[in-house]
């Protein structure tokens, strides 16, 4: 009951893709979340095209399902796409008007292009630029957020607007979730704050120790955290919002960003990697709807596995 347009356009099992969240989007977790038969995803901002290249090829020569990386239009070094589309099944952008050039550079490279999107308009946008596939992100969503709508209603609009396959991005962090989704004709989900909580995470412990204590009511729309990244909202847990907001200090601490070990000022951007140090609960702690649903640290392939055969019974079950 698990195959969907999307399983069969990219060649994976599961219709799960895994989020590709800055920090904790390792190369490990991208190749757990694969094996399991989803969609694995890395993100490498501020890492030399070169390095990307060979970082994105070893994943895929080491893994034995599909691996994707994804780009962010503010950040995006048009040589690491390049580099890296040659290497792999999917490449993804978000935060950015759709073009047709980038589109173009990745179907040259053999790869499907996807873009994630905040409104129907957008969606349109992505498949006229050529996308194979868009992701409907709603506003439940950890981390940056492109649209204001929630996402059952966003996800009715998108699937009315394209024809090509639509995943689900928004407060997905357990089977019924997931089953709910693909219930509403979305083609796979696309899962985040639960993969951030995961073994092979690059996320820092003190980070997924307190999106195992938050719940919901826990999380809130905010911009505390664009000093890198202006106007551009994102949910995070309020707590992180309320430590930043009382800190005294100019910079919150430091942490590997791309080769260098860069100073992290008062509400920059990046979440705490596990080689953070400093007021970790003052950095940001991105967190979607759905981080009720991580209660402790699991392997990536578990949560692939609890969310597919949970999703699958529950589809079953209704008929």
């Amino acid at each position: 009951m698990l195959e969907t347009a999307f399983t069969r356009l990219v060649g994976c099992s599961v219709p799960i893709q895994q989020a590709g969240m800055g920090g904790a989007a390792t190369p490990e977790l991208a190749a757990a979340v694969s094996d399991a038969g989803g969609l694995g995803m890395v993100n490498m901002v501020m890492v030399p095209a070169d390095e990307v290249g060979v970082a994105v090829a070893t994943l895929a020569k080491g893994t034995a399902g599909p691996v994707g990386i994804n780009f962010l239009i503010p950040f995006l070094d048009v040589a690491a796409v390049e580099a890296a589309a040659p290497h792999c099944r999917v490449v993804e952008f978000f935060y950015g008007d759709p073009q047709a050039g980038l589109v173009e550079r990745v179907h040259g490279a053999g790869a499907l292009a996807d873009w994630q999107v905040g409104s129907a308009d957008e969606a349109k946008a992505a498949v006229q630029a050529g996308c194979d596939f868009v992701v409907a992100q709603g506003t439940e969503a950890g981390g940056h957020i492109r649209g204001t709508t929630g996402l059952l209603a966003l996800l009715d609009e998108v699937l009315d607007a394209v024809e090509v396959p639509v995943l689900a991005a928004g407060g997905i962090g357990n089977a019924r979730a997931m089953a709910a989704a693909l219930a509403a004709g979305a083609a796979g989900v696309r899962v985040g704050t639960r993969f951030v909580a995961t073994a092979e995470s690059g996320s820092h412990p003190a980070y997924i120790q307190a999106l195992a204590e938050a719940s919901a009511a826990d999380t809130v729309i905010t911009t505390a955290f664009s000093g890198m990244w202006p106007d551009a909202p994102h949910r995070a847990l309020r707590s992180a919002v309320a430590a930043v907001e009382a800190f005294e200090g100019e910079t919150v601490g430091e942490m590997d960003l791309g080769p260098t070990r860069m100073a992290i000022p008062k509400g920059a951007t990046p979440s705490p990697t596990k080689d953070a140090t400093g007021a970790i609960s003052a950095m940001a702690l991105y967190a979607g709807e759905s981080v009720g649903n991580v209660v402790r640290v699991q392997s990536a392939g578990d949560v692939v596995r609890e969310l597919a055969e949970g999703a699958e019974r529950l589809l079953r079950g209704w008929g």
